[in-house]
């Protein structure tokens, strides 16, 4: 199943909604347009909900590791939410758990980009 984005706002915060594979050529590139979108409308807290992705493979991770590369360079913040089993012990296989800030409550995931946010 290739992926699929569902992109929703609360507070200064976006919310990516994930669901699918992110795999070479099924669902990489939805992350970086994505956010590449995100950032020309100024968003710069954005949260990846991993909630309904089934499988990252290596190009899938490197679109992330694109993706908060190029958040971070641009002042913003990136974090990670709901993390599937899978998908997180790829992220300690491969170390990036201590690149990406993960949540498992979306309420806490909002609230931590609060004292990094430009806007009341």
């Amino acid at each position: 199943m290739a992926s699929k984005a569902n992109i929703r706002q609360v507070g200064d915060v976006v919310i990516v909604d994930l669901s699918g594979r992110i795999t070479l050529g099924d669902g990489s590139g939805v992350v970086r347009d994505t956010v590449k979108d995100m950032l020309k409308e100024g968003q710069k807290n954005i949260l990846l909900n991993l909630g309904e992705v089934s499988y990252i493979d290596s190009a899938g991770l490197g679109e992330m590791v694109g993706a908060y590369a190029t958040v971070t360079n641009q002042g913003g913040h990136i974090k990670l939410l709901n993390v599937q089993k899978k998908v997180d012990d790829l992220l300690q296989v491969t170390k990036l758990y201590t690149v990406f800030e993960s949540f498992t409550s979306e309420t806490a995931a909002v609230r931590s980009f609060g004292g990094k946010s430009t806007t009341a």
